[in-house]
């Protein structure tokens, strides 16, 4: 039986190091993860550690030349049984409710007809904005999921709505949607 797939993004939030909770947690109930990185999340984590802990390589360039031929948008699209963008930033929801391709990340998701979970992290104000609210209820409405955020410590010193979810419930969530 072929094991599934999930291609977990990574956008640039300081919330980025629980991506490899997350990593170690989809493998341990053997699923196989792929992970794209935007260039803002390689300040806070690097490729290495990501492939280090996923087994497999590291998307962070679209126009990278690799090994083999293979559209590697199209390809990793194509394979993705779900995709998990953890953490996800208001710059990153904002694109994808409005089509806008310009990374890796986006373009995968936009060309995938996968599953999508979006676990969003951001400053309480961002995340308050009308436009967030809007562009989250716009992929709400393409069939995406959310899980989060949570009240929680902000990078910014508050307390606040904002923060990830928790790996552990990410997790749950990503294996409840690959199991429908």
């Amino acid at each position: 039986m072929k094991r599934k797939h999930i291609v977990l993004g990574v956008t640039g939030s300081i919330a980025c190091y629980k991506a490899c909770d997350i990593i170690n947690g989809l493998r341990k109930a053997g699923l196989c993860v792929s992970a794209i990185m935007t260039k803002e999340a390689e300040t806070f984590v690097t490729p290495l550690t990501l492939q280090t802990l996923s087994g497999n390589k590291v998307i962070t360039d679209m126009f990278a030349l690799p090994d083999e031929y293979n559209p590697l948008h199209t390809s990793l699209a194509e394979a993705a049984d779900l995709i998990l963008i953890a953490p996800a930033t208001a710059n990153i929801i904002g694109k994808l409710a409005n089509g806008i391709c310009d990374d890796i990340l986006t373009c995968t998701t936009i060309a995938s007809r996968s599953k999508v979970l979006i676990a969003p992290a951001m400053n309480k104000n961002m995340y308050d904005h009308p436009s967030v609210k809007h562009n989250i209820q716009k992929l709400q409405g393409f069939g995406y999921k959310f899980i989060g955020p949570i009240r929680g410590h902000l990078a910014c010193g508050y307390t606040a709505m904002g923060h990830l979810a928790n790996a552990e419930d990410i997790i749950r969530q990503a294996k409840k949607m690959l199991a429908k």
